[in-house]
């Protein structure tokens, strides 16, 4: 049977649909004033904090570094100045595939694998995408070249240019001036962030470490436009960095250079100062370094060798080194016997070539195996007669020989302007007990008499100790930097004085010194020929291995490392001395034969860099024969 036919209820589907269009109507309409509402509250109540988010994704500040000061020596002359050098770098946004981009310019140029490494590390640390990152630095001409040949074959590889700090001296200066290197971490947490936003070094040893403040200068910014790559559009504005301050040192080049070559090539150190400011002529440790390897990064390999080799050239030996001071601290000596009345001019004793204390069976030797026979202040200090100075020292006693030698900056850090100085030691009752919770013994004395056992000084200190001895008794402050900017470092105030009871004492202990070279019978008077001004010295050798009681010394039997240490401490002219010196020459030998044609050299150069009409010259005599 057929289905009946259902007519359609149009009244009914025209209510269904009027409904539905309501619902519909209705839900658009809360959905406009829903997003009215957001837009009034963003536009509106939150417009600052958005407009703020806004401009900091399209506005950008960047930080601009300074320029570093420049460093020269007395006379205007760079140590160490700013070149201009390319690196090749890499935008990672503009290259598709940076590890084949790196393989391509490895192609091209020579790249190893810390090249690489650092530039991944520097890729992780950037803070703004589209910023080119250097791979290699200080680019030669060659690769210059073919890195803009090829060009437009290295997506995202620039060519850019920078100053990188330089050192035209090399090994010259290298503990002086110092170097600078990247910043590390342990770095960053004592920087100022703000200051050294723009900068990727700091000082790391030498000036360039003490007075790294004034040589970096102050941060300058730029604020950007960039648009939605992170791509610069324009400038909006820029606050110049201001460059730091130059630098110029009381280091006197030619001294310096003539020290050096003095050494010709043996290890050791020499410190020259100016008595009268306490300037800072020549600082020499040798061997030194190439400081330009550490600038943009040295690589493990050379690091390593630098590290391991035996000859120690990252070592300091001018300001941390500590060496017994020998004989070249006798003329100190006697000065404290006159002062504290335990000896005279006129007071003599007689030297069988050994020293020996009551009840002890140790003989204290002098260098000379049959001795000196009868000497006296004078002829003890040309002659560096170690027994007349073991009666002393055993006379005076251990802690009035460290009173008196405090004063001349010896066991004490000098307070020169470099960093990581050493104090050495100069030993006392006190400082045993304390440090060994031992008791002092009249024999340790006697080796403090003649600079042996525990006293220790650095070659800095032995220089400052002279020149004020040279100053008979005015005491200086050395100091490397002379200017900074146009500031000078010295202040006005008046030098302490040194008092002796008999001021006397001080230009007769000279003319003993002086004798030292211009006597027939003194221990440097090798160093006199053709001299055209006066010097006042003394020798010093000092033992590195203790010899046996009843052996002797032979310097053949002795490995190269075990052999004595030569010493020279002088100044030059005697009546207004222009420089003071001290000359060590590790495991070199005699003072006398080692040392002090090192210090012949070293006056001779400083006095040819000097005006004619400048020097003063006080030569009294004839030298000896």
């Amino acid at each position: 049977m057929p289905r009946p036919i259902t007519l359609k209820d149009h009244y009914r589907e025209t209510r269904v649909f009027a409904r539905r269009s309501v619902v519909a109507l209705s839900l658009v309409f809360l959905l406009m004033l829903a997003l009215i509402a957001r837009m009034v509250w963003l536009q509106v109540f939150q417009y600052e904090k958005y407009r703020t988010m806004a401009d900091e994704n399209r506005i950008t500040v960047e930080p601009i570094g300074p320029t570093r000061g420049l460093i020269m020596d007395r006379n205007g002359t760079l140590l160490a100045d700013n070149r201009p050098h390319y690196a090749v770098s890499i935008t990672k946004e503009q290259s598709p595939d940076i590890n084949a981009t790196i393989t391509h310019i490895g192609e091209l140029i020579a790249l190893d694998d810390a090249l690489i490494d650092r530039f991944h590390k520097r890729l992780q640390q950037r803070q703004r995408p589209n910023t080119p990152v250097a791979l290699k630095f200080k680019l030669t001409e060659e690769e210059i070249a073919i890195i803009a040949v090829n060009q437009h074959r290295l997506p995202g590889v620039t060519l850019d240019a920078y100053l990188v700090r330089h050192y035209p001296w090399n090994d010259m200066l290298s503990h002086a001036v110092g170097y600078v290197g990247r910043i590390n971490e342990k770095e960053l947490q004592t920087l100022d962030a703000t200051n050294y936003s723009g900068t990727e070094h700091v000082g790391k040893t030498g000036v360039e470490a003490f007075y790294e403040d004034q040589l970096h200068g102050t941060v300058g910014f730029q604020t950007i436009e960039t648009d939605a790559r992170g791509r610069i559009t324009r400038v909006l504005e820029r606050t110049d960095p201001v460059p730091g301050a130059d630098l110029m040192l009381y280091l006197d080049l030619p001294t310096q250079i003539a020290a050096v070559k003095a050494l010709d090539g043996r290890r050791g150190a020499i410190v020259a100062i100016e008595p009268s400011t306490g300037g800072v002529l020549a600082f020499v440790s040798m061997p030194g370094f190439d400081p330009n390897l550490f600038v943009t990064g040295i690589d493990y390999k050379s690091y390593q060798e630098l590290q391991d080799s035996l000859e120690r050239p990252l070592y300091n030996r001018a300001l941390q080194g500590q060496y017994p001071p020998g004989s070249t601290i006798k003329p100190i000596m006697g000065l404290a016997g006159l002062h504290y009345g335990f000896t005279d001019w006129g007071r003599s004793i007689y030297d069988p070539g050994f020293y020996k204390l009551d009840n002890d069976n140790h003989y204290y030797r002098d260098w000379k195996k049959w001795g000196h026979g009868v000497v006296n202040l004078k002829t003890a200090i040309v002659q560096s007669c170690d027994t007349y100075f073991y009666d002393l020292a055993f006379k005076m006693g251990v802690d009035r020989i460290h009173d008196f030698f405090l004063p001349f900056g010896l066991g004490k850090r000098t307070g020169i302007d470099l960093p990581n100085e050493r104090p050495g030691l100069m030993p006392s009752r006190a400082w045993k007990r304390a440090a060994m919770n031992q008791a002092w013994y009249p024999g340790e004395t006697l080796i403090v008499g003649i600079g042996q056992g525990y006293m220790l000084s650095t070659p800095l200190q032995l220089a400052l100790s002279t020149a004020i001895l040279a100053n008979r008794g005015k005491m200086v402050h050395p100091r490397m930097a002379r200017l900074v900017g146009d500031d000078p470092t010295i202040d006005d105030k008046p030098m302490e004085q040194i008092k002796l009871n008999n001021p006397q004492d001080w230009d007769a202990t000279i003319d003993a010194m002086r004798d030292v070279i211009h006597s027939a019978t003194g221990t440097a008077r090798g160093i006199n020929q053709d001299l055209t001004y006066d010097i006042a010295g003394k020798t010093g050798t000092a033992q590195v291995v203790a010899i046996k009681q009843g052996e002797s010394y032979d310097a053949s039997k002795l490995k190269e490392w075990h052999k004595d240490h030569a010493l020279f401490v002088g100044f030059a002219p005697v009546k207004e001395p222009r420089i003071a010196l001290a000359i060590l020459v590790e495991n070199g030998g005699g003072g006398g034969s080692a040392a002090a044609p090192v210090a012949r050299q070293v006056f001779d150069a400083y006095f040819e860099s000097l005006a004619e009409d400048q020097i003063d010259n006080t030569f009294t005599g004839a030298a000896a024969p």
